[in-house]
């Protein structure tokens, strides 16, 4: 689509703050008025549409598609979403070690135990870790505190959660980003680990690593639309 238009500027509306091109509300893919919940987020919508070209790249607009998922899918299907986050936490995958070698076990020890120690610090919970990749159970009194967690947070941090968790595997990962209890590099490393393990003991291929950057371009801009969301 070519630009259409000269100015984007983010203004107060009643609920939030909407974006507009040249006096004109900006309206997500449903045809919804684009309001968005702070400040920072309808700034950082406004910079996306001013720095188009001639011609608008929706990929390179992160945070107004975060926003239009927020408002479009999620919003009106609030609780489903939710439940299909939190279900990731029924096989998280710092649950699941490997049992061999030894040097793999204590990396997995150093970089998943502080994050499962947060969480059932921050949330009064256990976990089951198991080895290998059969399935574990976990606590049913774990499994609704985090279904309860998840569901109490508003769609555009579900938007930004959602991209995490899918991408590392893991809720207690998401959320401890989500919640400030660690710092994204930390997250990255921890989601990786298994990956990056292979890669330094066997190499990387130019494929694989585009892949990897890719995706940590992807929990990159998750990271930074929750901040926008105010977290």
């Amino acid at each position: 689509m070519k630009r259409f238009y000269k100015e984007a500027i983010a203004v107060p509306v009643d609920g939030g703050f909407a974006v507009h091109l040249d006096g004109r509300p900006v309206r997500t893919p449903a045809h919804a008025l684009l309001t968005l919940p702070t400040a920072a987020m309808g700034d950082a919508v406004a910079a996306e549409w001013t720095a188009q070209g001639e011609e608008i790249d929706p990929r390179a607009m992160t945070a107004t598609g975060f926003a239009n998922a927020a408002i479009d899918q999620i919003a009106p299907n609030h609780g489903s979403f939710a439940a299909g986050i939190a279900r990731y936490g029924e096989g998280d995958l710092l649950c699941y070690r490997a049992d061999s070698p030894a040097p793999l076990v204590a990396r997995q020890t150093v970089e998943w135990d502080p994050l499962l120690d947060w969480a059932r610090d921050r949330y009064d919970i256990a976990f089951r870790v198991t080895t290998g990749i059969l399935p574990v159970a976990q606590p049913d009194e774990t499994i609704a505190r985090l279904h309860a967690v998840v569901a109490a947070l508003d769609p555009f941090l579900l938007a930004g959660l959602s991209t995490l968790v899918s991408i590392g595997g893991s809720l207690v990962c998401g959320l401890a980003l989500v919640e400030g209890g660690f710092v994204p590099d930390t997250i990255w490393q921890a989601t990786e680990l298994d990956e990056l393990w292979q890669a330094e003991l066997w190499g990387e291929d130019d494929q694989a690593a585009t892949h990897r950057a890719q995706r940590r371009a992807e929990f990159d801009s998750a990271v930074a639309f929750c901040r926008l969301a105010g977290r």
